[in-house]
């Protein structure tokens, strides 16, 4: 149940949360309501009290129950359209990149370059653009995520049932994920399975690194070799886990990173399949196996290579 005025953002209004809305977190339920509210100024609003659940304070990853009541204070956000900030190249992509779809859930393949939401200094990403382009959809909200630079099979639920069972399979890693990547160099051996903890760590710069530590999180890749290059080795990735740039820290670690990857990658591999116009980081999120969440069947989808990759594998010099 919703009580608010005709101008949603000029009173406050009062929701009671609903079986579909419970169990999200508190600030993922606000900015999919204030559409358009950068996540600083949800986050500020939250903190100086002026969001209030049940008439209480609460913190930004509060989880919301049935009959809660969050009050929603009066937000003016600068005369802009969701138009203007998702790009018509993503809108684009999202139309033709829908790989399976039904009632419970969708998987797209998402396409390079764009983050899968926005904050961190970008405006909007995957899952705004998919609110814009279904707003008949009451409920869109991402399973997973990928990097933005990372394309590929993504998950997205259309129901809180399918996304709460979506979340348990990908903790309990029930779900078999398989990416292609192009490694620098000639890799010697035909598998290899790096288990090595991660660690999210700030390197000096303010930049978000992942380091090999002892004190970190289980990771384990099981790396497989496809085709050896002149410059470089496709290899299929399967991580047991799901550490954030699980494979592109294990890459590097095998003494062969990403090519593209310029966070943990050569600098002068890159620069070399740069001048033959590639742009991007050969990460392909390829294949995803697991568990209907309603019917219980098990789907295994897959994404097509995207072309520039397709491209740039045929004009390699195979060995």
């Amino acid at each position: 149940m919703s009580i608010e005025e005709p101008s949603a953002a000029v009173k406050v209004t009062h929701v009671e949360i609903t079986e579909e809305q419970s169990e999200q977190r508190l600030d993922n339920f606000l900015i999919a309501r204030l559409k358009g509210v950068p996540k600083s100024h949800i986050y500020r609003i939250v903190r100086k009290g002026e969001v209030r659940v049940n008439k209480g304070r609460v913190d930004v990853k509060y989880r919301l129950a049935v009959g809660d009541i969050v009050r929603v204070p009066p937000v003016r956000v600068a005369e802009r359209t969701e138009e203007s900030y998702v790009s018509q190249g993503l809108k684009e992509a999202l139309e033709l990149g829908i790989l399976f779809e039904d009632d419970a859930f969708m998987v797209i393949n998402k396409p390079a370059g764009f983050a899968v939401h926005g904050g961190s200094g970008v405006s909007s990403g995957v899952i705004e653009g998919l609110r814009l382009i279904r707003p008949e959809a009451r409920f869109l909200e991402l399973v997973h995520r990928l990097d933005k630079d990372t394309s590929g099979c993504l998950i997205i639920a259309k129901k809180r049932s399918a996304l709460r069972l979506l979340h348990e399979q990908f903790r309990d890693d029930r779900i078999q994920k398989t990416y292609l990547a192009l490694l620098s160099g000639q890799w010697a051996k035909k598998q290899q399975v790096v288990n090595a903890p991660l660690l999210k760590n700030i390197s000096q710069g303010g930049e978000r690194m992942v380091v090999i530590s002892p004190s970190g999180k289980t990771a384990e890749t099981l790396f497989k070799r496809l085709q050896v290059y002149k410059a470089a080795t496709l290899v299929e990735a399967s991580p047991k886990t799901g550490r954030t740039h699980q494979i592109r820290v294990h890459a590097a670690s095998l003494g062969h990173p990403i090519i593209g990857d310029d966070r943990y990658g050569f600098e002068d591999a890159n620069k070399l399949f740069r001048q033959k116009g590639y742009k991007r980081m050969f990460l392909h999120a390829k294949t995803l196996k697991f568990q209907h969440p309603v019917s219980q069947a098990m789907l295994s989808i897959s994404a097509p290579l995207p072309k520039q990759l397709d491209d740039l594998l045929k004009h390699e010099e195979p060995l």
